[in-house]
């Protein structure tokens, strides 16, 4: 078959990538260092290279020229001309097929082969050596797409933060398993009927996807047939992860958006812009090592080495004006393109790194700040990461939000009865005020959780008194070795019928300090089935049943209890609050705006808190006085969380002409809201309940 012959003419330095305009393909791309940039085009099954174009324009640092007649399903790559002197940072080799940072689409995942690294594999001189191979036989190929969407009357939820509740997910681990769900472990199976109708049933506002952009597994994983199950190498940053597509196009992506916003549903994506795939010096050469080395990458002083703040070997340079500018095309185009509704930045901390350590006001946080598209969605940070001074829980700057593993901590610690753990808890269920009340910052900055991807999940944090890592093939060496977790006296699948009774009264509680608590919560998704991994807590690599979602065997009466605390978080305003409890004075009736008793119903004491016996914390929330006074459409609301056992409590007395309604018990989840006759009554071992005062 006879292939058109393409010329390329004079083009345009912006946008960056390849643009179809309607009549052909204006290519750009940016590179600071080289002396040449070709673009390769390919047959249409993507395996013949039929013609490399050198791209004839450079305007400062980006290299541009237009195609006429290409059209949208192009397959194409890059390859780049300049220097190999690993020595001074640069490490380009034109054998290499590269991938367009910008690609909206890839066909796959490159095949591993010694061919994909710029240096001679074996050679004495190591990464200073040059491998003249093509790695285009083991690469994928970038293809030029038309992003263009009939969104029709969609309309972004914009759910209040102060509503929000955040459903974490894998796409493939959530419907892989689903038996009603096709096609299945992908975009299209999480807007199915099906799921919509299992979201609307439990309540949640947002589901926050592990990432999406696409990315690479490992070498190791490779060689040990295993996969990047979780996605923390990004290999692209515009293009989704073919794997989630059942039929190759991206508007997979924006139907499941479109389709969730319709049922209300925010969409969070989990984005990895702290390093890329390409590992440290002897990693492979796909993409952004091969365009510009120098650039992309923070290089220490000697610069053939690589600062590793991420502990994946490399680290982005964000402090380059156009890696930065990269970063934030992609967040638009996530916006206002495939229309996302926020962010979870993963290692966020790298993220705001200069040359003198982390700075809130890095070039990353003053971009995203003074951004008219990205201001106006969710931002939330993983407050950490593994460089020195990396950890900076409550340290970044509004309008981020931030991950809150001493949250995690705390309420695990309490519920499994350490000592001295009732302090803690109170300052976590009241928006960890220590950590984020500075600043103008509101309570709802404090995104709270007992469980996330990365560690044991809920079923197993009351299964397992150590991790089982094994089938990851690190010798059970790797992941968190303190969960704080407890296995009711016997490790793992348990037949007797009081551990399982002790376990589900423990998973209630839990559930219940999550979403009673100030600050924005997030649920794992399965931990309200009762899903397990087996104890594997660091299942990054276990793309198999050990990690999906098991529907056959899924806890439903836990699911509904946990219907039912979301309902009742979403109905109550006062657990809802923007602005911190301080048990300062309310403008509406005079009162203060928090209580802490003691269960006889006296107020709580010095001694009473430094009491490590302690194990019950009784907590009265009203609303806050900084709140608008059309907020205030209830009293107050009472809380007992008991981790201790059976115990009398005395509900402060009610004003005339209301009553304590007990609304919730973690002990007898079924109960209905009955009114309490009596001020006193008895908080069931290992259990939470929840009185709301109300008129009669």
């Amino acid at each position: 078959m006879r292939h058109p012959e393409y010329a390329i003419s004079a083009g345009r330095p912006a946008p960056l990538g390849a643009t179809f305009d309607g009549d052909g393909v204006n290519f750009a791309v940016f590179s600071q260092h080289a002396t040449a940039m070709e673009v390769c085009l390919f047959s249409a099954d993507g395996k013949a290279e039929l013609q490399r174009l050198r791209l004839p324009e450079r305007d400062g640092e980006v290299w541009y020229g237009y195609v006429s007649g290409l059209r949208p399903g192009q397959y194409y790559g890059l390859r780049a001309h300049g220097p190999y002197r690993p020595d001074e940072g640069h490490r380009f080799n034109p054998n290499k097929l590269l991938l367009d940072p910008y690609a909206k689409r890839l066909t796959g995942m490159p095949v591993w082969h010694d061919a994909l690294m710029g240096y001679e594999i074996g050679s004495n001189a190591h990464d200073l050596s040059f491998d003249t191979r093509d790695s285009a036989p083991y690469m994928p190929r970038c293809v030029v797409e038309d992003p263009t969407f009939s969104w029709g009357y969609d309309h972004p939820p914009q759910t209040p933060i102060a509503d929000t509740v955040i459903y974490e997910a894998h796409v493939k681990g959530l419907t892989q398993l689903h038996p009603k769900v096709a096609p299945e472990g992908t975009f299209l199976g999480i807007a199915t009927d099906t799921m919509l109708d299992y979201f609307d049933k439990l309540g949640i506002t947002a589901i926050e996807l592990l990432p999406v952009q696409a990315f690479l597994t490992d070498r190791f994983l490779h060689d040990k047939n295993l996969n990047n199950y979780w996605g923390y190498q990004t290999l692209g940053f515009f293009a989704p992860d073919p794997r989630y597509l059942s039929e190759s196009k991206i508007s997979e992506f924006q139907q499941m958006v479109a389709r969730l916003h319709h049922a209300g549903i925010e969409v969070i994506l989990d984005v990895v812009y702290n390093h890329t795939c390409e590992g440290n010096e002897l990693g492979p050469t796909l993409s952004f090592r091969g365009l510009d080395n120098r650039s992309y990458y923070r290089l220490i002083q000697d610069r053939r080495y690589y600062i590793n703040d991420t502990g994946t070997g490399n680290t982005l340079n964000l402090d380059h004006p156009m890696v930065l500018r990269m970063v934030m095309d992609s967040l638009r185009y996530w916006v206002e393109v495939m229309h996302v509704d926020g962010f979870r930045f993963d290692l966020c901390s790298t993220l705001g790194r200069t040359d003198y350590g982390f700075d809130p006001g890095a070039s990353f946080f003053d971009a995203i700040r003074q951004d008219p598209v990205l201001t106006q969605v969710k931002l939330i940070a993983e407050p950490w990461d593994v460089g020195p001074g990396g950890y900076r829980l409550g340290g970044f700057p509004p309008p981020f939000h931030e991950w809150n593993d001493r949250f995690r901590d705390g309420v695990r610690r309490f519920w499994r009865g350490d000592p001295g753990r009732a302090p803690d808890l109170a300052g976590r269920i009241t928006g960890s005020a220590t950590e984020f009340d500075h600043s103008g910052r509101p309570a709802t900055a404090s995104v709270n959780l007992i469980t996330a991807h990365d560690g044991f999940t809920l079923h197993d944090t009351v299964s397992y008194n150590g991790k089982h890592n094994e089938a990851n093939g690190e010798d059970n060496r790797d992941g968190h070795s303190e969960n704080y977790s407890d296995n009711f006296g016997w490790e793992g699948p348990a037949d007797n019928p009081d551990i399982v009774a002790a376990r589900n009264l423990r998973k209630r509680a839990m559930i219940a300090t999550l979403m009673l608590s100030q600050g924005t919560p997030m649920l794992l998704a399965g931990d309200e089935l009762g899903n397990t991994q087996n104890g594997n807590n660091n299942a990054y690599a276990q793309d198999n049943e050990t990690s999906w979602i098991d529907w056959d065997t899924a806890d439903m009466d836990l699911m509904a209890f946990t219907a039912k605390l979301i309902r009742f978080r979403l109905g109550h305003p006062i657990l809802r609050q923007k602005v911190f409890l301080h048990s300062r004075e309310r403008r509406i009736d005079g009162r203060e705006d928090l209580f802490w008793w003691r269960p006889d119903g006296k107020p709580m004491a010095t001694p009473d808190w430094v009491n490590p016996a302690l194990k019950i914390v009784c907590v009265e929330m009203r609303t806050a006085s900084g709140t608008p006074l059309y907020a205030a459409t209830e009293s107050a609301i009472f809380i007992v969380f008991n981790a201790g056992d059976d115990m009398k409590v005395r509900l402060p007395t009610p004003p005339k002409g209301q009553r304590w309604t007990w609304s919730i018990n973690s002990a007898e989840p079924d109960a209905d809201p009955a009114p309490v006759r009596r001020n006193e009554v008895t908080s069931a071992a290992q259990s939470v309940s929840v009185f709301v005062l109300e008129p009669f």
